[in-house]
């Protein structure tokens, strides 16, 4: 029985979010191919994780038992996330591109699972999870458009998840979303349409292939 860790991060409802609703599609098809399997589903937006400290941080440089008691309640909740990561059979996480970058309450999250000794360096604890990203965005930072300079998001995610944790990170792309409330970008409404429909197929058949890969 596998277990999906879901994790979405945008500040927009379900029925407004090009990530919510791409990593929902994905859920639904796992859930749909793999009904005895469990899902630990985290909403970074609903119930943020703490941003790292320098409690939190240098605790996991010192030995527990010398933890002072400021070190010991940060890291715990430190040790709680990772644990989620490192239990996970597989990883959703939904990604919205917000000024260049990942939204904070992702950020903070990476912060703290990313653990030097243990989910990080020589050891990668996570090492080889598959992680599905979904890394929606207003415009296009594809190669050859204007922006392609400015695409931090797909760059960062696949450093941080994949060289830093170890996973095996693969990514989803929704672009053009902010055209539907643009007038500006009016003209690219069907290119949007398109790249919406072709990330929910990649999503049903993700889901699909990584039950498969994970009943192998």
């Amino acid at each position: 029985m596998a277990t999906l860790l879901h994790i979405d991060s945008s500040v927009f409802p379900a029925e407004i979010s090009s990530s919510r609703s791409v990593t929902a599609a994905f859920r639904k098809h796992w859930e749909e191919q793999h009904p005895e399997g469990t899902v630990v589903y985290r909403d970074l937006n609903a119930q943020p994780v703490p941003h790292i400290t320098a409690a939190s941080h240098t605790a996991g440089f010192v030995d527990p038992a010398a933890h002072t008691p400021e070190q010991a309640a940060a890291f715990a909740e430190r040790v709680r996330l990772i644990e989620e990561l490192e239990q996970a059979d597989a990883v959703l996480i939904g990604a919205p591109m917000y000024n260049f970058s990942i939204p904070s309450t992702l950020k903070a999250w990476l912060d703290n699972v990313i653990l030097m000794g243990r989910t990080a360096g020589e050891t990668q604890s996570a090492k080889g999870t598959p992680v599905t990203v979904v890394a929606s965005r207003g415009g296009s930072y594809e190669p050859g458009t204007p922006r392609e300079d400015f695409e931090y998001v797909r760059n960062y995610l696949g450093a941080a998840l994949g060289a830093g944790l170890g996973l095996d990170v693969d990514f989803i792309v929704p672009e053009l979303t902010m055209a539907p409330q643009n007038p500006a970008m009016a003209e690219l409404v069907p290119l949007y349409e398109a790249s919406r429909d072709r990330a929910l197929e990649e999503a049903a058949t993700k889901a699909g292939q990584l039950v498969e890969r994970l009943a192998a």
